[in-house]
């Protein structure tokens, strides 16, 4: 059974998190934020892309902060929820399947991502839409190869 995509982007700044999810409809969706370590580019200077824990961020206020803004990823966790629904801190897979959450995206050391979604075919989509993109090391997570224990960042 397909999990969800692995796959390795280059370690610099760019808008990678509307790359990745632009199969996705980020904005149909409300969004658990974890309080990691990625950066806004603002005239040449670092400010947090997410200042602190943001546990609702509307669909709409995510996808302009993605796409309207360069920013480095360092350590990121993004939870996707149905709109109507409370998104909740998600740690293990088991939690995933049996809560609302649709989508987790992890981004671990600036480089490796880790993708996972109920939906089969926006798997597929989102799989797709990484080879396009040119991303190396890109694979699925099947429950054969999947090593990850929790679904965070930490």
């Amino acid at each position: 059974m397909i999990r969800g995509v692995s796959l390795k982007i280059p370690n610099q700044h760019g808008r990678f998190l509307r790359d990745l999810l632009k199969p996705f409809g980020v904005s149909e969706y409300d969004w658990w934020v974890g309080g990691e370590e990625s950066y806004l580019i603002v005239d040449g200077e670092f400010e947090p892309l997410f200042p602190g824990l943001v546990e609702c961020m509307e669909g709409d206020s995510l996808k302009r902060r993605i796409e309207g803004n360069e920013y480095y990823l360092i350590f990121q966790d993004l939870k996707a929820f149905p709109k109507g629904t409370k998104p909740i801190e998600i740690t293990t897979y088991s939690e995933f399947m049996n809560s609302d959450c649709e989508l987790t995206l992890l981004v671990i050391d600036s480089s490796y991502i880790a993708i996972y979604c109920k939906d089969t075919d926006m798997t597929r989509k989102i799989y797709d839409n990484a080879k396009e993109l040119d991303y190396t090391k890109v694979a699925y997570i099947t429950e054969e190869n999947d090593f990850r224990t929790r679904l965070t960042v930490w």
